[in-house]
């Protein structure tokens, strides 16, 4: 039965004909195998070994193993025998790929037509003979919706009157009700082991993408994602469907009986993985590169119209944005939000339902569907729902933010957040009370989902790993966006801001590195926004700014002369860290919460591009009277950073340009500047100082101090409780500036954000499909694997 001997035996040897049958049989046709025990017995040494000393051997081996998926295809896989075959050719082809892939010699063999190939096998039939790549992607298309082998068949009777594959309607095979589908077939756990094993082949085709490097050029779209999701493929419509629909009605808890997974073996999930990461795979598509009307979600009809819409030629792309009625939001947001409080769920309710660990893929599904699916964002900022994927994600920053494996992670949960956040709704749903107890390591507090958002940057600007500092910009600017419409924040929420701030605004701070300034821009701007907009309900806010007056002082009154600014540098050489941990009166954290640890070492990671910096991220809006937006021409409030280092691609830190020079400048700028490299001049100082948004906070303070000042004397007061009274009942109303009008920076697609969403996906794919290893050891070029 299965031994190695046919591949040392094929290695060695000199080329066989591919009519040997006899030979290339027994590749396929022995005993049940697991896709376990073809990666065992054929190593990787030795497909390398055949790949340089025997290549005809290769090639044939290739074309035999798709040939033979073409033939279970066209014969609808009746006999156990041939659904033997088909599976270990998949499995066969699942390993070999990759090593194909890492040659660039090799890479163009499977988009070549090999000779003598064509469809009846006569030399006739050469002309229109199909790229073996295409016949492979058509047969395991096909294959997946193969009635008795990946799907229920609907007839009653036997073999004799099978159904031909050929004119079956796959649309009536759907794997799982959801979208566009209302049956909800009886679950098959045979079909879904033998659509993983075809899911995973596909994804191992889809995977030339992590042989070549990263590069900003959107048009180099994967051939292999192209083909599959064009025209060409008749199942496009039906697969997108499955795929989807499994994923959304996904419920690791085991229908909803706690602690059911303990009893019976969940054999869902391994195809529910393998679904979402072929899903977000077919979804690669650089939205900055197209200008179609249908991502915008503009068309009307059924599910799916069937008119051929313009739009994107990648069809799942095309569907994705073309969703449009509730029931559908509302069973792609209810699944998504269940599958990522999954995790959650654990921490209070240990062992009561399965832990999945496929929320990174699923983070990147939410953000194609908000992204590619506009009528979806405003479907999931109409409600409170929005606060179900809100606090998962919370969850997830707060966990993960010593950690630097889990950097990509920290990324997309704030990018999600930043998209979110370009929406009124958004912020206003955040007033909504936060009742969920979720131990995390977060002091303990009672307020809104806003007092948690905030709680949580503070948490992972103060104490998470350095390499997060280019985030910093993004999660203040998520605080500014939302500043206009939070209604009440907590103390703890109030003194944490000020907290950022004081550390912000200290000089060492400000004169380290060019760009570090933007950050007390944006904090004022918060302040600002909540004093001009919504100063009735904030007064715990209004109070921490009175107690921590003088950092708007010293703000004021910042030296700019060259002695201050060398000093300012000087004073913080002794101690490195960019934030002061100390004195941010965190207080007990929650009950049953651990906290965040850093990763274990040894433990793997991949590399990530840079991501833009948030001028380019974003772009500026100014809601008008009636809150409408209108975007702004991109002419900035602040200063543009001198001497902006060119953003590019580094070392496997995901620093945005700007600020991969930070801890560098942290070295430097103490020394006299050499060769040219930036130092703070008075100049410097005095071109951003002039511009620092102060006016509001002074006048609050001018009118506010003196009455606080005059309570606690004539009352002899230590105690807050009176002063918040009287702030609670005070008014500015006639006596601050006039309000200026509200700026929203609004996430926007471009090729840089594409890219590092691609090289972050691959990476998620590539460390969490270790069984079998399909990449582990093969020459990625996408990004580099490194150990912690």
């Amino acid at each position: 039965n299965g031994s190695s001997a046919p591949v040392t035996m094929f290695v060695s040897s000199q080329p066989v004909e591919a009519t040997d049958d006899a030979f290339w049989d027994q590749f396929w046709a022995d005993t049940a195998t697991s896709v376990q025990d073809v990666f065992a017995l054929v190593p990787a040494a030795e497909i390398r070994a055949v790949r340089e000393e025997s290549p005809s051997n290769l090639a044939t081996l290739c074309y035999k193993a798709v040939e033979k998926l073409v033939q279970g295809a066209e014969s609808g896989c009746h006999t156990e025998k041939e659904r033997q075959i088909v599976l270990n050719c998949c499995r066969l082809l699942t390993r070999i790929l990759p090593y194909i892939f890492e040659d660039p010699d090799w890479r163009g063999f499977f988009w070549s037509t090999v000779p003598g190939a064509g469809r009846g096998g006569g030399d006739e039939d050469d002309e229109n003979a199909r790229p073996l790549a295409e016949s492979l992607l058509l047969a395991v298309a096909d294959l997946l919706f193969c009635p008795d082998f990946t799907v229920q068949s609907h007839r009653r009777s036997t073999v004799d009157t099978a159904e031909d594959i050929h004119s079956i309607d796959s649309c009536e095979y759907i794997w799982e009700a959801g979208v566009g589908f209302a049956h909800s077939p009886q679950p098959n756990y045979i079909h879904d082991l033998n659509r993983t094993e075809l899911l995973k082949l596909l994804l191992t085709c889809f995977s030339e993408a992590m042989y070549l490097p990263p590069s900003s050029d959107s048009s180099n779209a994967n051939p292999w994602v192209q083909f599959f999701c064009s025209t060409e493929n008749r199942h496009a419509l039906p697969l997108f469907t499955s795929l989807l629909n499994v994923v959304c009605a996904y419920d690791p808890v085991g229908y909803g009986i706690p602690y059911n997974h303990l009893l019976f073996s969940d054999y869902r999930e391994p195809l529910v993985e393998e679904a979402a990461q072929v899903l977000i795979v077919t979804l690669d598509y650089d939205s900055s590169a197209s200008s179609s009307p249908t991502v915008d979600g503009t068309t009307t009809g059924t599910a799916m119209d069937d008119v051929d819409p313009p739009g994107p030629d990648n069809l799942f792309v095309n569907y994705l944005s073309r969703i449009h009625r509730e029931e559908d939001f509302q069973f792609i947001l209810k699944g998504v939000a269940r599958l990522l409080s999954n995790p959650l769920v654990q921490t209070y309710l240990p062992n009561s339902a399965k832990k999945i660990q496929f929320h990174q893929e699923l983070l990147v599904l939410f953000w194609k569907l908000c992204d590619f699916n506009k009528k979806f964002l405003f479907f999931v900022l109409k409600s409170s729902d929005v606060l179900d994927i809100l606090v998962p994600i919370l969850y997830f920053l707060n966990d993960a933010r010593a950690d630097q494996s889990r950097v990509g992670l920290m990324h997309i949960g704030v990018f999600i957040l930043l998209l979110l956040s370009g929406e009124r709704n958004f912020g206003v749903r955040l007033n909504k009370p936060y009742s969920v107890r979720v131990p995390m390591d977060i002091p303990v507090f009672t307020g809104t989902h806003a007092d948690l958002l905030i709680i949580v940057f503070h948490k992972i600007i103060t104490s998470g790993h350095q390499r997060l500092q280019p985030l910093f910009d993004c999660l203040l600017t998520i605080v500014v966006n939302v500043s206009p419409y939070l209604k009440s924040l907590s103390m703890v929420a109030a003194n944490k801001l000020l907290h950022l701030l004081e550390a912000f605004s200290t000089t060492w701070f400000l004169f380290s590195a060019v760009q570090n300034h933007h950050l007390v821009f944006f904090l004022l701007e918060v302040f600002n926004n909540i004093i001009q907009y919504q100063f009735d309900g904030n007064s715990n806010l209004v109070y921490a700014v009175i107690r921590k007056r003088n950092v708007f002082h010293q703000l004021a009154n910042l030296p700019t002369d060259s002695q201050s600014i060398q000093k300012g540098l000087q004073r913080k050489k002794k101690t490195p860290e960019p934030i002061s941990r100390t004195n941010s009166q965190d207080g007990v954290s929650m009950e049953g919460s651990r906290p965040a640890a850093p990763a274990e070492p040894g433990t793997l990671k991949t590399s990530l591009v840079a991501t833009p910096g948030i001028d380019k991220l974003t772009e500026k809006s100014q809601v008008s009277e009636d809150g409408t937006m209108r975007s702004l021409e991109p002419e900035s409030s602040q200063p543009p950073p001198e001497g902006n280092p060119p953003s590019a691609v580094s070392d496997g830190e995901p620093w945005s340009g700007e600020a991969s020079h930070h801890r560098r400048d942290r070295r430097r700028l103490s020394s006299a500047s050499s060769s040219g490299q930036w130092t703070p001049t008075p100049d410097w100082v005095m071109s951003w100082k002039s511009k620092l948004p102060l006016q509001t906070i002074m006048r609050l303070l001018q009118v506010l101090v003196p009455q606080v000042e005059k309570i606690c004397i004539d009352k002899g007061l230590t105690d807050e409780s009176e002063i918040l009274r009287f702030l609670q009942h005070g008014t500015l109303v006639g006596l601050l500036p006039v309000p200026h009008p509200i700026l929203i920076r609004k996430y926007q697609a471009n090729s840089g954000t594409a890219m590092w969403f691609r090289t972050y996906m691959w990476g998620v794919i590539y460390l969490r499909n270790v069984d079998p290893p399909i990449w582990y050891d093969t020459d990625v070029k996408l990004f580099e694997i490194q150990r912690v």
